[in-house]
């Protein structure tokens, strides 16, 4: 029987893709769309979903941001813990199992967050939901990397992202969709009702483990290595040692700039002075729209990255875009600027260049073991969120007085320093030979 991923490498069109490659990019691109889905729902919802929990009179009221942000912050240290939990999963039970076990928990949990009646159990059920998000990430790009061809991996990337992207806009929609129809039925505007959308990824599962099998190259290498299995300590020693800390440095300051953006940027909108005497259902609307704008120019950023990372490759095509992310973010809130200046062209600049997160699905995981593939991809880049849950709660202490633009400008300065260290990793291939060849990084295809 040929090997599936050397038929992978030797594919030079999509007609010459096999049905087995066909369903596991079908799995993987499925499983990012609804992670953006449920990734970004309380995202949209957070500061009028805790204001009714709290019973408070305003989305800016002081308690409101408070325990938004700790919600929020809890998400993002529950998307790290699940990134090391589901990627170790992913290495030991295998790539397809493992995508699974990470939809259902995200799609329960989220469904769960329609019950929440206090911040306190929403805080838990995000928490529970980001383990699963965090694991689907590692999980689906290495699947992919371990499937598809190796040319492909700039535009693969570009391809996968979108399907979180998609997802995101799901999630505008889903929050348009419900801000539009209480306007029409004249009701009060109940945000918890879009936590129930999160719950259809879970049919996803049942065809995953009918149809998509495990990758032949984690399969081989698995039965290869048979008792001597690759343990977590090996990420911090040897050669994979420098990898492992410089990716973690990139991730989490760019992952603490981009969520600290994410959040804040819709209660930016939301204080705006021209905005204040707005009926709470058309503001809302105008959030989701705006929203829906800087992720559908996203979209654009994802394939402008990965045409750039088949010019200079991934190292300095990182690089590149996190220095057009820092202009985008620091020139949107460097200077007051009203509604129309953001709207129109810093707020999509922001996320045309947050296409470089797109890189990292097919730039991060070749860059570690097979057997410590979803290990090392899932910590790194997951263990960014932690920094970026404390910069969720930091940066949010300089916006008390209703004023968001400091936090998001404070924000920005930690993306020159992620593009420097970016500039440190290496290629896929370059990174060391390791002790023994399940501890090797891939050579180029």
């Amino acid at each position: 029987m040929s090997d599936p991923n050397q038929t992978a490498r030797e594919a030079r069109h999509l007609r010459e893709l096999s049905p087995h490659q066909w369903r596991s990019g079908v799995a993987a691109w499925l499983g990012w769309l609804f992670d953006g889905l449920d990734m970004h729902l309380y995202t949209l919802v957070a500061a009028p979903f805790v204001m009714q929990l709290l019973d408070a009179a305003s989305p800016a009221a002081p308690e409101v941001k408070a325990k938004s942000s700790w919600i929020q912050a809890a998400f993002l240290v529950g998307w790290a813990l699940g990134g090391g939990f589901f990627g170790r999963l992913g290495d030991l039970l295998g790539r397809s199992r493992a995508l699974c076990l990470t939809i259902l928990t995200y799609a329960l949990f989220t469904g769960l967050a329609f019950f929440a009646q206090t911040w306190w159990q929403l805080l838990i059920f995000r928490f529970v939901a980001a383990l699963g998000i965090g694991g689907e990430w590692a999980v689906g790009a290495s699947l992919l990397a371990e499937t598809w061809p190796r040319k492909w991996r700039p535009w693969i990337a570009a391809v996968l992202q979108t399907g979180v992207n998609l997802g995101i806009l799901g999630a505008c929609l889903t929050v348009y969709g419900l801000a539009t129809l209480t306007g029409w039925l004249d009701v009060p505007y109940q945000p918890r009702w879009v936590f129930l959308v999160g719950v259809l990824p879970a049919l996803l599962v049942f065809w995953i483990r009918r149809h998509v099998p495990e990758p032949a190259e984690w399969s081989s290498a698995r039965e290869r290595a048979g008792a001597a299995q690759p343990r977590v300590r090996e990420l911090f020693a040897g050669e994979v040692l420098p990898v492992t800390l410089k990716t973690i440095v990139v991730c989490a300051l760019s992952l603490s700039a981009w969520w600290a953006f994410i959040f804040w940027h819709p209660q930016h909108l939301r204080n705006l002075p021209e905005l204040a005497e707005w009926p709470v259902p058309a503001r809302e609307q105008l959030v989701s729209q705006v929203f829906f704008l800087v992720i559908g120019v996203s979209i654009a950023g994802n394939f402008f990255s990965g045409w750039l990372a088949t010019r200079w490759g991934f190292r300095r095509s990182v690089a590149g875009m996190f220095g057009g992310f820092f202009l985008a973010m620091a020139g949107a809130f460097i200077v007051p600027r009203g509604y129309a200046a953001l709207v129109w062209f810093w707020l999509p600049a922001v996320g045309f260049f947050s296409g470089v997160f797109g890189l990292f699905t097919m730039y991060l995981p070749p860059l570690f073991p097979t057997l410590l593939r979803t290990t090392g991809a899932g910590f790194c880049y997951n263990i960014g969120r932690l920094g970026a849950a404390v910069g969720t709660v930091v940066f949010g202490l300089f916006s008390q007085v209703g004023d968001f633009r400091h936090a998001l400008l404070y924000a920005s300065l930690l993306i020159p320093v992620a593009a420097i260290m970016a500039l440190l990793l290496p290629e896929p291939g370059v990174a060391g030979t390791g002790r023994n060849s399940l501890a090797r990084p891939e050579s180029p295809g």
